[in-house]
């Protein structure tokens, strides 16, 4: 078992900065791809960042890129996702996802490929 918990959300005005955390506990996270998803109320869950088991290949939702980051510290077991020039598009509760499926090398952006996942922290960006 894996329990995903994220921190750092909050309500800040448009053109801040966010970092979220999400620390992982049960099993090393080194060897397992993971992402950052959100929903909005009255919308669907959608990946926002992935990153696959080393690291070497992320993915990115076309309306984030440029501005979040995604990012594993395997020796820490954290996954974080910095996140600059926010808008109020971006409200959302941000959940983190680890996935135990393997494929290669890869990150996945299908939220069915992941197993387990954190309650969520809430962002809200003012406009």
């Amino acid at each position: 078992q894996v329990q995903l918990v994220e921190s750092g959300g909050g309500l800040v005005q448009a053109g801040g900065s966010l970092r979220l955390s999400c620390a992982a506990s049960g099993r090393p996270i080194s060897t397992f791809a993971m992402g950052w998803f959100r929903q909005a109320p009255g919308k669907e869950r959608e990946c926002v960042a992935a990153t696959s088991w080393s690291g070497a290949y992320t993915y990115y939702l076309d309306s984030v890129k440029g501005r979040f980051t995604i990012s594993k510290d395997s020796a820490k077991n954290m996954l974080y996702l910095q996140m600059n020039s926010l808008k109020p598009e971006d409200t959302a509760v941000y959940y983190c996802a680890l996935s135990t499926y393997y494929s290669g090398n890869v990150y996945y952006t299908d939220g069915d490929r992941y197993d387990f996942w954190g309650r969520g922290t809430q962002v809200t960006v003012s406009s």
